[in-house]
C-alpha cells in the first residue's frame, strides 16, 4: 500500500507538468486545428532560460532566497517564451494559414528540429543541472520498510497546476478574449466579419500557450533539477498524447490526460518494468480512442455545412 500512495503522488506530479505543456497543444489546436509541434521544444527553451536565469541570480548576483530566485525565474521565462513563440506565430505559421493543411504541420516540425539545433549549438550538448531546492518533505505515512512522503517542490506543481487551470479556464469561459478565441474556432471567417482582429487572437493564444509551456519548464527544472537540449521532444509528444486522450480543444481535459499518463508511467515503472513504460502509455491511448474517438472530455466534431 505504501508503493501505491508513493507512486501516486510521483505520478501525479509528472502528469501536472505533462498537463500544463498539454494545454498549449489544445489551445492552438482548438482555435487554428493546427498541431504545433514546436511547443514541445518551445517549453525545452524554457527550461534552459530558467536555468540561466536561476545560476545568474545565484552565482553573479549572489541572491540567496529560493523563493525570490524562482519568482523571478518564472518571470523572465514567461516573458522571454512568450515572445518568442509569438515571433513563431508571425515567422513560420501565420504566412502559410491559407495553404494547404500539410503546409503548417512541416513548418511546425521544421521549427521545432531549428529550436532543438539552436540550443544544442548555444548550450552544448551536455545535462545542464542546478543545485537542489526545496528538497523538505512531509512525511504522510512513516512506515519503517517504506515511509510515504511528498515533497514542498511536488506540492508546489501540484497548486501551481490547479492554479493555472482554474484561472486560463476562466479566461476562457468568462472574459472578452475568450469569447474571441472560442468564436475564431468555431468560425474564423465569421468571427472577422463581426468585428473580431483574428491575427491578434491567435498570437494571444499562442503567447498564452507560451506562458504555459514556461511554468512547466521552470517546475521541470525544480522537480528535476537538470535539463537537455533533447528534453523538448519526448514530454512534447507525451503532452500531445494527454491533450488527445484528453479531449483535444477541452482545457480540464489536458490536464486529465496528463495527469493519466504521468500515472500510467509512474504505476506501470513501479510494479512492471521501466523500458516499457511508453509502450503502455500508448497503448492506452490506443484503447481510450477506439471507444471514445473525441478523448475524455471532447466534444464530437460536427461536419459544417
Amino acid at each position: 500500500m505504501e508503493v501505491f500512495l508513493q507512486q501516486l503522488i510521483n505520478g501525479i506530479t509528472l502528469g501536472s507538468i505533462y498537463g500544463l505543456i498539454a494545454i498549449g497543444y489544445t489551445m492552438v489546436f482548438g482555435i487554428i486545428g493546427m498541431v504545433n509541434f514546436a511547443h514541445g521544444d518551445v517549453f525545452m527553451v524554457s527550461a534552459f532560460i530558467a536555468v540561466i536565469t536561476f545560476l545568474a541570480l545565484t552565482l553573479w548576483a549572489g541572491i540567496g532566497s529560493i523563493a525570490v530566485v524562482l519568482f523571478i525565474c518564472l518571470i523572465v521565462a514567461m516573458v522571454l517564451t512568450s515572445v518568442w513563440n509569438w515571433a513563431i506565430e508571425r515567422v513560420a505559421y501565420r504566412p502559410l494559414r491559407g495553404s494547404f493543411r500539410l503546409a503548417p504541420l512541416i513548418s511546425a516540425i521544421g521549427m521545432s528540429i531549428f529550436l532543438s539545433n539552436f540550443v544544442q549549438v548555444a548550450q552544448g550538448p551536455r545535462n545542464k543541472p542546478v543545485q537542489p531546492m526545496l528538497t523538505d518533505v512531509i512525511t504522510l505515512v512513516n512506515s519503517p520498510t517504506y515511509p510515504v512522503t511528498i515533497s514542498y517542490k511536488q506540492l508546489m506543481i501540484w497548486v501551481v497546476t490547479a492554479v493555472l487551470l482554474a484561472g486560463f479556464w476562466y479566461l476562457v469561459q468568462r472574459t472578452p478574449l475568450g469569447r474571441a478565441q472560442r468564436a475564431c474556432e468555431q468560425d474564423r471567417k465569421m468571427a472577422s466579419l463581426l468585428g473580431i482582429d483574428v491575427d491578434k487572437t491567435i498570437s494571444l493564444t499562442f503567447v498564452m500557450g507560451a506562458a504555459l509551456a514556461a511554468v512547466a519548464g521552470v517546475m521541470y527544472m525544480v522537480y528535476y533539477g537538470v535539463v537537455s537540449f533533447s528534453d523538448g521532444f519526448t514530454p512534447g509528444v507525451k503532452a500531445f498524447t494527454a491533450a488527445v486522450l484528453g479531449g483535444i480543444g477541452s482545457l480540464p481535459g489536458a490536464v486529465i490526460g496528463g495527469l493519466l499518463i504521468g500515472l500510467i508511467e509512474v504505476f506501470w515503472s513501479a510494479y512492471f518494468t521501466i523500458d516499457y513504460k511508453d509502450v503502455a502509455a500508448f497503448s492506452i491511448l490506443v484503447v481510450v480512442l477506439i471507444f471514445m474517438p473525441q478523448g475524455i472530455l471532447g466534444k464530437p466534431e460536427v461536419e459544417k455545412v
